[in-house]
């Protein structure tokens, strides 16, 4: 009876672990739970996931090491609360681009800094991925680590396209505002210049090609947009401190124009990738740039 008994425990715990597996159950949460695994193999500065969909979208570090965002970013988060999260050097950041292959097609989000700074491109050429390759571009903003990718400069410094077969799309408050009432705009004005019938502009709510549909998550940027496709929210700059700010979206950072609205859009949006399990890439966020909130 004993050997029964002992084999029937051996049994039950076997199929409790099986199924904890199965169903995705994790122990106490930790920094590095919060980290997606890895979806196949990755060549330095990339991270790939594979999303409900069979979208896989890679993550491209556009600066090379680690970056702190320092505490003087963040003036309205108190010094406790810093020393509290362990964060009295800094907050763990990046610059970053993400592309996706979905429906047959490579789709960037963002095109970083550009040379000579930027590492983008560097990481699509090692991924085997050509600037023609790219279709399709989504921005969530104008500033200059989110555009500066899309322009090349020729020996006697004029500009040209570096995504020479891809529509850009962008928020029209976004466009009007950098070609109207943002005084600090040359090379955002080359952007919509130099793409010309290839800019495509968006509202919000709009559902664009490949089923990216745009949110609002004005504040940041006037016409800052996250963009939901399948399981992933892109949340662009909402979150330039993710381990601050994600527990405490009121926090806003020194880059944000409109610190009120932005900090609306990041307990909105926070809250719509927590209720519906969102998989959530952030430009600034720590390697390797996406989290599960």
């Amino acid at each position: 009876m004993a050997s029964t008994s002992s084999a029937l425990v051996r049994s039950v715990s076997a199929a409790l672990v099986a199924l904890a597996a199965l169903c995705g159950c994790r122990g106490a949460k930790t920094p590095d739970a919060e980290r997606p695994a890895p979806a196949g193999p990755e060549v330095e500065g990339t991270h790939a996931e594979v999303l409900e969909n069979g979208a896989r979208v890679v993550w491209l570090g556009d600066v090379d090491g680690d970056k702190l965002n320092p505490r003087s970013l963040f003036p309205e988060a108190p010094d406790s609360l810093f020393e509290a999260l362990g964060l009295s050097d800094g907050v763990p950041s990046s610059m970053s681009a993400f592309l996706a292959e979905v429906d047959g097609e490579k789709v960037l989000f963002d095109a970083g800094l550009g040379a000579p700074a930027g590492r983008a491109l560097a990481r699509l050429e090692a991924l085997g991925v050509s600037p023609d390759e790219i279709r399709t571009i989504y921005l969530t903003h104008f500033h200059a680590d989110h555009v500066g990718g899309l322009v090349a400069r020729d020996g006697d410094g004029a500009p040209s396209k570096v995504f020479r077969n891809a529509a850009v799309w962008a928020c029209r408050a976004e466009r009007d505002a950098w070609m109207n009432d943002i005084p600090d705009n040359a090379l955002q004005k080359t952007v919509v210049e130099l793409y010309g019938d290839s800019l495509r502009l968006f509202e919000y709510g709009d559902v664009l090609p490949h089923g990216v549909t745009a949110l609002d998550a004005a504040g940041h940027t006037p016409g800052h947009a996250a963009f939901r496709l399948s399981n992933l929210l892109v949340a662009g700059d909402l979150m330039h401190g993710y381990a601050l700010q994600k527990d405490h979206p009121e926090y806003n950072s020194g880059y944000d124009m409109d610190g009120p609205k932005s900090a609306e859009s990041r307990a909105r949006l926070l809250r719509l990738a927590r209720e519906n399990g969102l998989l959530v890439a952030g430009m600034h966020f720590p390697a390797p740039g996406f989290a599960r909130p």
